[in-house]
């Protein structure tokens, strides 16, 4: 099912990529070092700049823009920063409000942004479709709907025939329709707009220029970089995601997991008629193990998730070929009427999770540095709220963003290996289960649960 598919990223694999930019040579000098040049980092050199034109703004990316999760996830865009309103109510009720409101405001100014600058994202601001695929689901749906009218939001809780109406599945037993939650958009094309942006305003962009230590100064901070190239920057902002940061602590409090995608090639007219989807807003699964799909600009569908894996010591491949059938297997059981429909991409990827499926941010050598990680599969649209956090911790800004609990607290870190890779794959194991029995939690996820850790999906 899976043989003809390349092996490559599907919105990446094209022309129209900005740069390329050069490496880094030699010495230099800069107002603020950003590290990483995925949506975090490129946001914060674009809003530095803009902030304050005369400001010295230095990116480097070890790789090329929009190598990692930046450009390689499915294009979901979302205005929560806690994971889903259930997620935020449970580990932050005071300031759930808050938050929402934080969230909401950060996606109308992504939107805003995208229109102003004229950025090819194709962003959609339709909202998404969560579906409940066992019967326990439906009313675990029932419920959120209950909970996101409370917070304002359009919800409507949509019974089997009203779901299988809209977009057609002989696995959906009900739905939830979101409107106004936010959407989707080609990622690649936020990164290369962002990346564009950046270069106008003066900032200077560097690819293959991979940061392996920094040493603070008496005037800032040192970088070196595997190139032997040096960077003396007043301040840093890290923003290298799930790849290995140069500040070592901060991997104890994140964990590499590896998503797996594939996409479809077009479908014909007949076919896209076949499974209904007139909105065409996303969809997802309502368990633990859970898929995400939607569809491209062209009508391919997008079909990622549900094997979420991580690999003893954080390693792992872009390919795995047993984690592509199972997808191209659920797929089909999934749209039975689209089988013979062939694969065109497939690709793999790590991406950042926390202990409590949000992000966290702080500062290192005497506030020089400041970072902003662990998105969790949100950073689509938290990476900018993450970029504006990071840059008022350098600026020692007390504000709306960096006052919450959420932000000034670090999530419960990761146990190191050899006991990591075991207490994950008993969380994973267990998650599963819960799925198989009806959502009932067994007595480890309690656990979990009860030292507020947040892996309730």
């Amino acid at each position: 099912m899976i043989e003809d598919a390349a092996p490559r990223v599907f919105w990446t694999d094209r022309p129209g990529a900005p740069g390329p930019y050069e490496p880094l040579h030699g010495r230099t000098t800069a107002d603020l070092l950003v590290v990483g040049g995925g949506f975090t980092g490129l946001w914060a050199a674009v809003l530095a700049k803009q902030e304050n034109p005369a400001c010295d703004v230095v990116l480097v990316e070890a790789r090329s823009v929009a190598y990692g999760a930046s450009g390689r996830n499915g294009g979901f865009v979302a205005d929560s920063l806690t994971h889903g309103i259930g997620h935020g109510a449970r580990l932050w009720p005071a300031e759930n409000a808050a938050l929402l409101a934080l969230g909401r405001a950060n996606l109308a100014a992504i939107a805003r942004f995208v229109d102003d600058h004229g950025i090819d994202a194709d962003l959609r601001l339709v909202g998404k479709t969560t579906v409940a695929v066992a019967p326990h689901q439906v009313e675990e749906l029932r419920r959120a709907e209950k909970l996101h009218r409370e917070h304002g939001e359009d919800a409507v809780f949509l019974g089997r025939d009203e779901m299988r109406a809209d977009v057609d599945s002989p696995t959906y037993l009900a739905g939830l329709r979101l409107r106004g939650t936010g959407g989707l958009l080609d990622p690649a094309g936020l990164a290369w707009g962002l990346a564009r942006v950046a270069a106008r305003l003066g900032v200077r962009v560097h690819e293959g220029t991979e940061v392996t230590a920094l040493t603070r100064t008496r005037t800032g901070v040192e970088a070196r970089t595997g190139g032997r190239a040096v960077v003396h920057a007043g301040q840093v902002l890290l923003a290298t995601n799930a790849f290995p940061s140069p500040l070592r602590r901060l991997g104890l409090f994140m964990l590499p997991v590896w998503d797996y995608v594939l996409v479809t090639e077009p479908l014909s007219a007949e076919q896209r008629a076949s499974i209904r989807w007139p909105e065409g807003q996303g969809l997802t699964d309502a368990g633990n193990q859970f898929h995400y799909y939607r569809l491209t600009r062209d009508d391919r569908v997008l079909w990622g998730g549900y094997d979420a894996i991580y690999n003893f010591g954080g390693g792992g491949s872009e390919q795995r070929d047993a984690s592509h059938e199972r997808l191209a297997r659920h797929f089909f059981a999934t749209f039975p009427q689209l089988r013979g429909l062939r694969f065109t991409h497939r690709w793999g990827g790590v991406i950042d999770s926390t202990s409590r499926f949000t992000p966290f941010f702080g500062t290192a050598m005497g506030g020089r540095l400041a970072y902003a990680l662990g998105y969790t599969g949100l950073g689509v649209g938290a990476s900018r709220f993450g970029a504006l956090v990071g840059l008022d911790l350098l600026a020692r800004r007390s504000t709306a963003r960096t006052r919450p609990r959420m932000v000034r607290r670090h999530p419960v870190p990761f146990p190191p290996e050899p006991l990591r890779w075991p207490v994950v794959e008993l969380t994973r194991r267990a998650l599963a289960r819960a799925d198989d029995n009806e959502g009932r939690r067994g007595p480890w996820l309690r656990v979990l649960d009860h030292l507020g850790i947040g892996f309730d999906s």
